[in-house]
């Protein structure tokens, strides 16, 4: 079973994100959490898929130096794609009311970029998954910052928070992905990945 061949390697996930964390303990992996800070920063002109991916694999990439051969990189980036532009983790209360101002009433896509590494290989790889949010009237997106605080989220939410029980009407794709993490499909990836 994959789960056992993967308690040959060490695996180390870099990423701070708590949901993304119980995500992979979930599945059932042991992992160790580091994290190196990295600008998330990308050339111009990139759509959504491309942006994830490029994210997740620089931030993959700057751990090459530091791993051994029985040491397996993980990184993802989640963003979210409306209106043919990122939204992404909010500055502060204004600026998440203006994101979720945007996302309301409207479908936005959230894209997750995942990049696998070890000293010998490399697979990348992103999910889309399309929300579709309910009109939201300015009390309740002022309600879910103030109680919520979204800060540390791409797109101003938490699918699994208040707003998403309140204003998600429809998801095409993967659910998981929306939380942090396509689990499925990286399960799917990762038994490729060390045969």
């Amino acid at each position: 079973m994959i789960i056992d061949k993967l308690n040959n390697f060490k695996i180390i996930l870099a990423s701070r994100s708590p949901r993304r964390q119980q995500l992979l303990r979930d599945l059932g992996l042991k992992f160790d959490v580091v994290i190196k800070e990295y600008e998330e920063i990308y050339p111009e002109g990139m759509s959504g898929d491309e942006i994830a991916r490029y994210v997740a694999q620089q931030k993959a990439a700057s751990f090459i130096n530091e791993i051994s051969d029985n040491e397996i990189v993980i990184a993802a980036d989640t963003i979210v794609w409306c209106n043919n532009k990122v939204l992404g983790k909010p500055l502060n209360r204004k600026d998440a009311i203006r994101i979720l101002k945007e996302i309301s009433g409207n479908t936005h896509e959230v894209i997750t970029g995942v990049s696998i590494r070890s000293q010998s290989k490399e697979l990348t790889f992103s999910e889309s998954t399309r929300v579709t949010f309910e009109t939201l009237s300015e009390e309740e997106i002022c309600y879910y910052t103030d109680n919520y605080k979204p800060y540390d989220k791409a797109g101003a939410y938490g699918i699994q928070e208040w707003i998403g029980i309140i204003a998600c009407s429809h998801i095409d794709g993967s659910y998981f992905n929306v939380v942090g993490l396509p689990v499925q499909r990286f399960y799917k990836e990762l038994q490729k990945f060390i045969q």
